[in-house]
């Protein structure tokens, strides 16, 4: 865990509330301000020297206060040019794939794509699309006769991946706290809402999925800060974004079920979590993606091999 952590995220904290609603032209001038691109960058080029749990922090409350930027894929990007020893010029996002939706295309002067399993940094024409929330997601047409390649191994699918994960941990208890806010406010039949068991019930069991995404999230993190985001954090983060597409389905259903008709309204902010969320679900890869990567480690493991990995210790 890095030291400045807690500071981080008090920072972070405040000037996302404060940007939340704000559109990408007001926000991202004042994110790159407060320096976020640097976060893993080790101190020794010039950079926080943060690690993948910070980073994991960082996301978490972007997702909480419906952040409307890329900065995890800011963040990202950055790190891989600096271990590459190419300096970062403008905005920079990553792709998940070739053909995929790009998030934050049109914003992008270059963006990160793996073509033949190999990093490059890139540019391109962007066709406009949106995420369900309305961000872009815009499919580019690349110029691969500039590309330059990067000499860093890691799969942008799972980077991404990370990613929405965390940023599910965040929005998750963002949609907790509305629910258990306006159930404590909301009055029927002469009692809180927040008294009714039934209510109780659907609350106690969204705060379940939102820890347990939390959990997996931290999980991922952990593996990324052990073993670098190639082949040994595979398996953790195939769990964690699984766990939280799970969860997403689950604990949105619950978060506007204990609302009722205000949590649809436009003027409620629980759609800017909700509607983010599902977008989130099928970017970074989808369930089918993710469980058949888990299903054929299982099977190279097999039965002894994967009973052996799931329990091994890790921290030493």
């Amino acid at each position: 865990m890095s030291e400045n952590r807690k500071a981080l995220c008090e920072m972070a904290d405040g000037l996302f509330a404060d940007l939340r609603g704000a559109d990408f032209a007001a926000a991202w001038p004042k994110l790159e301000e407060a320096g976020f691109g640097s976060l893993l960058v080790p101190e020794a080029d010039g950079g926080f020297g943060g690690d993948w749990g910070d980073l994991a922090a960082i996301m978490r409350l972007a997702g909480m206060h419906a952040l409307a930027a890329p900065l995890g894929e800011h963040i990202i990007t950055t790190h891989v040019l600096s271990a590459c020893g190419v300096e970062a010029s403008g905005l920079v996002t990553i792709a998940p794939s070739q053909g995929a939706p790009v998030p934050w295309g049109r914003h992008a002067d270059q963006i990160i794509c793996a073509r033949e399993g190999e990093l490059h940094l890139v540019s391109g024409s962007a066709e406009h699309g949106e995420s369900p929330v309305g961000e872009p997601r815009d499919s580019i047409t690349y110029d691969w006769n500039a590309a330059k390649p990067l000499a860093y191994s890691a799969d942008p699918i799972a980077l991404i991946a990370f990613l929405r994960v965390c940023q599910t941990a965040g929005a998750l208890d963002g949609a907790l706290k509305l629910a258990i806010d306006y159930c404590s406010q909301r009055v029927q039949f002469g009692k809180p809402l927040s008294k009714f068991q039934a209510v109780q019930q659907s609350i106690a069991l969204l705060a379940v999925e939102a820890a347990a995404v939390n959990c997996a999230a931290q999980g991922a993190a952990d593996a990324l800060d052990r073993g670098g985001p190639g082949h040994a954090s595979e398996l953790e983060i195939a769990a964690a974004k699984l766990r939280a597409n799970i969860a997403i389905k689950t604990g949105s259903a619950l978060a506007h079920q204990v609302h009722g008709a205000i949590g649809f309204t436009r003027d409620y902010p629980l759609h800017e979590l909700t509607r983010r969320m599902m977008g989130w679900r099928s970017e970074g890869g989808n369930d089918t993606y993710w469980s058949q990567i888990i299903g054929m480690q299982a099977i190279g493991w097999g039965g002894a091999g994967l009973w052996h990995n799931l329990t091994q210790r890790t921290d030493s």
